[in-house]
C-alpha cells in the first residue's frame, strides 16, 4: 500500500520511529525551509541598507598648512583628513596628468589620516581630495594644486570663497626683492598694476568667478588659478513666541531620533541573525488522510510499504 501526503516543509530526511505505523521524525536537514531563506533576505536588505545609511553620514574635510593654491617647487605640504565623527579611516587620493594614486604609492608619507609631501616637484600638481576606505569620497574635501617651477606665483584662496566675502590676491616672485610692483589678469584680460602686489576683491559674487593670473615685470609670469564663489546660506529668520522655549526639547528629540536610526538596523539584525541559525527538530505525523487544500506548503512523495503479517 502507499500513502502519500501533503505537508508544510521543503524535502528534507525522514526517518521511520516506528514499523509501518505512519509516523515520522521529520528534522531540519541539508535543505532550509522556505520561512528561512526569506528571514535571510530581508536580513541582507536590512545590511545593505544600514550601510548605505551609515557610509551617507560620513564626512571629512581636507586640512591644509599653506594658504595658496599656487606653490613654488620645492615646498615642503601636509595635508589631512579630519573626519566629522573622528574616526581614522580616511586617506588622501591625488589626480595628476600621469595617474590617480593614493598617498605611499609612489608619493608622500602617510601617517593615519595625514599625508606630508617633503618636497614638491611640478608634476605634483592636480586635485587632491580624501576618501574613506569603503571608497567613498568627501565631495566637500578637494582642492586644486599648482605647482610652480618659475619664479612668479599668485597666491589665492585654497577653497572656494563665500559670496560677499573680500578676497586678496598676492603676486609673490620667488626672490623677495622683486614682489613690486604687479599686473593682475582675469581669464587672460588685464584688470589692473598693483604697486603692493597685492589686489583686493571686495564683496565678491559669482561674476568675479575665473581663472586669475599675475605678472612682474623682469621676473616672469605666474600660472593660473581658478576662483570660485559659493552662496551664503540663507539667513534663518528668529523664531517669535514661545518657539525659543521648545528648540531645545525639539534638538533632542532630533538627536535621539538621529541615533535610534543608526542603532536600530544593528539591532534587528542582530535578532534576526540569532533566529536564523537556532536549528530546532520537529516532529510531525503522516496520516493517510487525503491532503486538503487549506494545507499549505510543499509536497513530500513518502512512499510507505506496509508489512503483512501472517
Amino acid at each position: 500500500m502507499f500513502l502519500w501526503k501533503t505537508v508544510s516543509a521543503s524535502p528534507v530526511a525522514l526517518e521511520e520511529t516506528s514499523g509501518g505505523s505512519g509516523r515520522f521524525l521529520v528534522s531540519e536537514g541539508a535543505h532550509r525551509s522556505e520561512l528561512t531563506v526569506k528571514m535571510e533576505m530581508v536580513f541582507l536588505r536590512l545590511l545593505f541598507l544600514t550601510s548605505l545609511l551609515c557610509s551617507s553620514t560620513h564626512q571629512a574635510r581636507l586640512v591644509v598648512d599653506f594658504s595658496s593654491s599656487q606653490l613654488f617647487e620645492g615646498t615642503r605640504v601636509t595635508l589631512k583628513c579630519e573626519a566629522d565623527d573622528g574616526s581614522e579611516g580616511w586617506t588622501m587620493k591625488r589626480n595628476t596628468t600621469k595617474r590617480q594614486s593614493t598617498c605611499g604609492d609612489g608619493w608622500g608619507k602617510r601617517t593615519n589620516s595625514s599625508c606630508t609631501i617633503e618636497f614638491l616637484f611640478v608634476q605634483d600638481s592636480g586635485l587632491y581630495w580624501c576618501e574613506s576606505m569603503s571608497g567613498s569620497s568627501s565631495s566637500s574635501s578637494s582642492i586644486q594644486l599648482s605647482v610652480s617651477g618659475g619664479s612668479v606665483i599668485l597666491q589665492s584662496p585654497v577653497l572656494p570663497v563665500m559670496e560677499g566675502d573680500d578676497v586678496t590676491l598676492s603676486c609673490r616672485a620667488k626672490s623677495p626683492a622683486h614682489n613690486l610692483p604687479a599686473a593682475f589678469y582675469k581669464d587672460g584680460v588685464f584688470i589692473g598694476n598693483e604697486s603692493s602686489g597685492h589686489m583686493t576683491l571686495l564683496h565678491v559674487s559669482s561674476s568675479d568667478e575665473g581663472l586669475y593670473n599675475c605678472s612682474i615685470s623682469g621676473q616672469g609670469e605666474s600660472p593660473s588659478s581658478r576662483i570660485s564663489v559659493i552662496a551664503k546660506p540663507a539667513a534663518t529668520p528668529p523664531s517669535s513666541g514661545a518657539a525659543p522655549s521648545t528648540s531645545g526639547p525639539l534638538q533632542l528629540a532630533y538627536t535621539v531620533l538621529r541615533h535610534l536610526v543608526v542603532f536600530c538596523p544593528y539591532f534587528i539584525s542582530t535578532i534576526i541573525m540569532v533566529s536564523l541559525y537556532q536549528p530546532k527538530p520537529f516532529e510531525t505525523n503522516l496520516e493517510s488522510s487525503p491532503p486538503t487544500e487549506s494545507e499549505p506548503g510543499i509536497e513530500v512523495k513518502v512512499e510507505v510499504t506496509a508489512k503483512n503479517c501472517v
